[in-house]
């Protein structure tokens, strides 16, 4: 089992110890936004391209995640086992053919 705070935890020491900015100012978050859209980007590219990369790929876009996570004190892993409790009971309806949240329902 994946201990995710710990891997945050991790991921943070080595933007440290590498010299990163691991900083909790404006312009970082919006630069570690930046680099979780381009690894995005990568993730779609290497897909779009049928390459093997897709993996490593996606690897870099949850190691940022994880990472501006822990700069600004958020446990993703609460995060998203809060999410999927949500998702849970959350209602959908099929409206022409799509799921979508029902009206009026968180």
């Amino acid at each position: 089992m994946v201990d995710l705070d710990k891997l945050q935890k991790e991921i943070y020491q080595n933007k440290v110890d590498k010299g990163f900015d691991a900083s909790d100012t404006r312009g970082n978050i919006f630069r570690q936004f930046c680099h979780i859209h381009g690894e995005v980007s990568e993730a779609f590219d290497a897909y779009f391209k049928g390459l093997d990369t897709l993996g490593e790929e996606l690897a870099d876009v949850c190691i940022f995640v994880l990472g501006l996570c822990e700069i600004k004190g958020i446990s993703l892993e609460q995060e998203i086992l809060k999410k999927i409790e949500k998702n849970k009971n959350r209602i959908y309806e099929k409206k022409n053919g799509v799921f979508v949240k029902a009206e009026g329902v968180e």
